[in-house]
């Protein structure tokens, strides 16, 4: 298994360069899918942390009252009020398909709700992110529908799959894994069973697989469990799968041997991971038992500096 300093050593190829020559756009759009009426928050810290980090643009594609709360958080974000419960889905459908061309990567879950409206327009938007070969990062109620709808992913190896310990469980019932066995390889389990796509189990220690390799993220976090906090890891998983997509597209060449698209969602799902408990350990060091997911966002930046300079 490589090292973490290793890991980093691979993830700085993938980071663009920051140039004069650059257009905007050039360095991550990143769209997150979610925001329902009841939930304004998660989705505002997963596209905010994916800014923070280093995405030029950052969408939130959400419902109408959930947009208008949205966009009073921060003028640095993009909010599209496409998702209304008494819109027609087919007119939501093309709307999707139309902005959805414009991104690297879509994040699905965050505030997504479990509405009905809210999940078909998840369906939608994940459908038509493979059939246009994006990456996709589900988190949140976003793995509700993974866990109601399996099909909807399953085989899919651009997607990265983040649950939390709860989540986690109710998939591997769902995909028949008996959760009694070696902890260490129910990841690599779960991930074979829905057709080698990417899985980064959340816990104490983070472990990632894509069925074949495993990787697991020890970097030391906050001690305050705060809700959110699984937010910021899938803005920041999105911003380096954004990065991982202009990689794929030829964007940075070093001239070594090219990074295999397969292992690109490892070290995206890896990286992420290393920011976000950096950030949470960071944010804890300076406000202790005080801290807030919100806390989490001003350290984004220096946790990236930290470990890729």
């Amino acid at each position: 298994m490589s090292s973490a300093s290793q890991l980093n050593a691979e993830i700085r190829r993938i980071i663009p360069s920051l140039s004069s020559d650059k257009h905007k756009g050039q360095a991550g759009r990143v769209g997150v899918i979610g925001g329902s009426k009841d939930y304004t928050g998660a989705p505002y810290f997963s596209s905010y942390s994916a800014m923070r980090l280093g995405a030029d643009l950052a969408h939130v594609i959400c419902e109408p009252s959930a947009g208008n709360v949205i966009k009073t958080y921060s003028p640095d974000l993009i909010v599209h009020r496409l998702l209304a419960q008494d819109g027609d889905p087919k007119a939501i459908e093309e709307e999707l398909k139309a902005l959805l061309s414009r991104l690297h990567i879509i994040v699905v879950g965050p505030g997504l709700g479990r509405e009905q409206h809210m999940q078909d327009a998840a369906r939608s938007a994940i459908e038509l992110a493979r059939k246009d070969a994006k990456y996709v990062v589900i988190d949140a109620d976003g793995l509700f529908l993974v866990q109601s709808e399996p099909e909807v992913i399953k085989g899919y190896k651009r997607a990265i799959l983040t649950p939390n310990v709860v989540e986690f469980g109710r998939l591997c019932s769902k995909m028949g894994i008996d959760q009694k066995g070696d902890p260490d390889t129910l990841a690599k389990q779960l991930a074979n069973a829905l057709g080698g796509l990417t899985v980064l189990q959340k816990g104490a220690v983070d472990v990632i697989s894509n069925g074949k390799d495993v990787l697991k993220c020890d970097e030391a976090g906050g001690l305050k469990r705060c809700g959110g906090q699984g937010d910021v890891l899938s803005g920041t998983v999105g911003t380096f799968m954004a990065w991982a997509k202009t990689y794929e597209e030829g964007q940075e060449d070093d001239g070594a041997e090219r990074i295999p698209t397969e292992r690109l969602p490892l070290l995206a799902a890896f990286a992420g991971a290393t920011i976000t408990r950096t950030c949470s350990h960071r944010a804890f060091d300076r406000t202790g038992r005080a801290m807030q997911t919100s806390d989490l966002l001003e350290e984004v930046g220096k946790a990236y500096v930290q470990h890729f300079g």
